[in-house]
């Protein structure tokens, strides 16, 4: 099986939405995805994820099915905190947080991390429990059983499928975090997807077991193809 994660296109947040460059993103992402289909789609209940699904679900005659868990809306409790002037943002993106999670100290906690004392007080395990859990259980429909344990999945219905999500960035790198087994703080910190961008898992059978591979990750080839600007964030020209 084949796993697409596309962030949705170029956003306007407050009305939930995409711009104008946004839906040509879309409009790429959809002919790139074209070009050797796929057998599902998914999408988040956001409205930008949904416009950003729609070219793609129109070129391919198919419906997506909308995922709830998926929309990044419920981790902004879990996953945001207050900088020094008083305003909110993903607890990551502040540096003092971001200079701990890349702390030896952190790393020895493994898979709590969250139990380090720069974050009491915070709900950060119940965010990362959520996505972990329903992220388990929508694999398991799509044929490989989560392992964590064992860090790898147990090939119950292996699968030549290509499935897409259309999801988010903040929700996005929690998510991929969880199916690829590598410990949050070292993902959050060091990988990030931009507007538009594909990231592609590899979910193949080894006699029983999956251990899911990264193929690329925030990919943004169809931004090329169509000569439009492949700009990190709509900060940094790549």
């Amino acid at each position: 099986m084949l796993f697409y994660y596309i962030r949705h296109g170029d956003p306007i947040y407050n009305p939930d939405s995409l711009t104008e460059l946004g839906h040509r993103q879309a409009e790429a992402v959809a002919k790139r995805l074209a070009m050797h289909g796929l057998d599902e789609i998914y999408v988040s209940t956001s409205q930008r994820a949904k416009e950003t699904a729609k070219p793609t679900c129109e070129i391919l005659k198919m419906e997506a099915t909308e995922l709830d868990w998926a929309n990044e809306g419920h981790g902004w409790e879990d996953f945001s905190a207050e900088t020094e002037d008083g305003t909110k943002r993903w607890f990551f993106h502040i540096p003092s947080y971001s200079e701990v999670l890349v702390s030896t100290e952190v790393r020895e906690l493994g898979d709590k991390w969250y139990e380090h004392p720069k974050f009491a007080g915070k709900t950060i395990k119940n965010g990362i429990t959520r996505i972990q859990e329903e992220a388990d259980r929508f694999f398991e429909t799509l044929g490989y059983k989560h392992d964590r344990e064992r860090h790898l999945y147990i090939s119950e219905k292996p699968n030549n499928k290509r499935i897409a999500l259309f999801a988010h960035q903040v929700f996005g790198v929690m998510f991929l975090s969880s199916i690829l087994d590598i410990c949050t703080p070292q993902f959050i910190t060091r990988f990030d997807i931009s507007h538009s961008t594909v990231t592609v898992i590899e979910f193949e059978d080894i006699g029983g077991i999956t251990i899911p591979k990264a193929l690329m990750v925030g990919n943004d080839s169809h931004l090329y193809k169509e000569g439009l600007p492949s700009k990190y964030n709509n900060g940094i020209y790549l």
